[in-house]
């Protein structure tokens, strides 16, 4: 019987419930200093602080990863995941506070957040201690492939921070070869041409068979078997898999057949309904700020340059699917049948996309400040991203997400090499990785794709939170806009 492994959450859960009670020890610490001595839970405004911190801390550690390869950190990776871990709490537990009129301080709650931070990381320091004294034994396994992938295996294996578990004893290598060749190394090398080498390597007491296939390994299904029928494990990996580094695997059903999935990243639906309830809920308040936003702004947008309000164009969204994009007009009537003369000025080389300096095509451009710039109310709509807010719409239609990708134009779209469609894998974003990263200042498509890819690679609700935050800072800092 073999126990799965891929739900950090359980396995890691005596760090979690250590939290738990390091999160209240710190909350009675920070009242009894504080507040003259007591009991914070004789308290109703302070219970609720403490209540809504551990409420904060399920949360977290629902719909994030946050304890994911903690065995294998060091103090300075520790210090640093943690610290994290704790902006998050004071973010999440702060709007809740706020919220809610809870009459409590955001520096009673920081406090609190401090004390915690302190014993938190004293005591997961000490469980890690108490894990390398005390933790079980590791599981033995033998890894059967090709002479040729025997040290890149074992190199793999042994570097990796997620092995804590497995310690490789003997290997069995299915090619003709010199077994001198691995004198060097510190246990027993077989070749699976000889008759007696189950019976050789099952007096060990394995516990995993790790098979590596190679085009030279071919398929060992009898050993498989005889590892099997022993109540041995087998692992079984494709090479050729293991060269896509920024793949992940899974293995899955597709129809009556077990297969191999492979995709940039996975994600679960207790995830998927996460980023789309906070789709809904920023959807809602982004829509009532376009309505408030549309009483200033329509009347400034007609008098200017007499015409629609809201903009309206074909984008390309998730796989290839087209949508209606709506944005307030920040451009004249004729702004697509100019974009073609202009071409010769983008600053984004091989036409990715459009973005240039002192764009006529803005209303009210021609005006200029005494920096020389151009002061037009299309140009402040734009650098504000006032321009984006009606794009809520589309998110609460389910075209788009309050972060993803920027989603391109149909034209863009088809000038796309394959590597570059790797970016509509998820839904377009009104903000994103681009955009935080300086989008004015970034000219090189190919450095737009890497962010993407980053975001594709990395997601989770906490980094749509993260970059929604930023995103905030960058717009009141307005910078990034053009």
């Amino acid at each position: 019987m073999h126990r799965r492994g891929d739900d950090n959450a359980l396995r890691h859960l005596d760090f979690h419930c250590i939290d738990l009670l390091v999160m209240q020890l710190g909350c009675m610490l920070f009242f009894w200093s504080t507040q003259h001595g007591g009991l914070i839970y004789l308290d109703p405004d302070y219970r609720m602080l403490s209540i809504t911190l551990l409420v904060g801390q399920f949360s977290l550690g629902l719909f994030s990863d946050c304890n994911h390869g903690i065995l294998t950190r060091d103090a300075y990776d520790e210090f640093f995941s943690l610290l994290l871990y704790t902006f998050e709490l004071f973010l999440v537990c702060g709007l809740f506070l706020l919220l809610a009129r809870v009459r409590v301080r955001l520096s009673d709650l920081l406090v609190a957040l401090l004390f915690f931070f302190d014993l938190s990381f004293f005591s997961r320091q000490l469980n890690k201690h108490l894990h390398r004294l005390y933790d079980r034994e590791r599981r033995k396994v033998v890894v059967v492939t090709s002479s040729d992938q025997v040290r890149r295996a074992l190199r793999r294996i042994n570097s990796s921070k997620s092995n804590v578990d497995h310690e490789v004893i003997a290997v069995c290598v299915t090619d003709d070869c010199s077994l001198s060749r691995f004198d060097d190394l510190d246990f027993p090398v077989y070749r699976t041409d000889d008759p007696d080498v189950t019976e050789k390597v099952t007096r060990m007491w394995i516990d995993d068979a790790f098979f590596l296939a190679t085009e030279r390994t071919g398929y060992l299904s009898t050993m498989m078997e005889d590892f099997m029928a022993m109540g041995i494990t087998v692992h079984y990996s494709l090479s050729v898999l293991n060269d896509f580094a920024s793949a992940s695997t899974d293995v899955q059903s597709l129809g009556d057949y077990k297969v191999i999935t492979n995709s940039a990243h996975f994600i679960s639906y207790r995830a998927e309904f996460a980023k789309r309830a906070l789709d809904i809920c920023g959807g809602l308040v982004g829509v009532l700020g376009t309505a408030v936003l549309f009483l200033f702004v329509a009347p400034a947008i007609y008098i200017k340059s007499p015409g629609p309000i809201f903009f309206k164009q074909k984008r390309v969204g998730m796989n290839g699917k087209l949508f209606d994009m709506y944005k307030f007009r920040s451009m004249y009537m004729d702004a697509e049948k100019r974009k073609a003369e202009l071409m010769a000025k983008n600053k984004v080389q091989d036409g990715m996309m459009f973005k240039m300096d002192d764009d006529p095509r803005i209303i009210g451009s021609e005006k200029k400040g005494k920096d020389g710039k151009p002061k037009g109310i299309g140009n402040f709509i734009r650098n504000t991203s006032i321009d984006e807010f009606p794009q809520f719409f589309n998110v609460l239609k389910g075209d788009m997400s309050l972060v993803g990708t920027r989603p391109p134009t149909v034209d863009e779209w088809n000038k796309y090499a394959l590597h570059h469609r790797a970016r509509m894998a998820v839904k377009p974003g009104i903000t994103g990785m681009w955009q935080i990263s300086g989008r004015s200042e970034i000219t090189d498509f190919e450095e737009v794709v890497q962010l993407d890819r980053k975001y594709l690679e990395n997601w989770s609700v906490m980094l749509d939170i993260r970059i929604l935050l930023r995103t905030v800072m960058v717009v009141l800092r307005g910078e990034g806009a053009s």
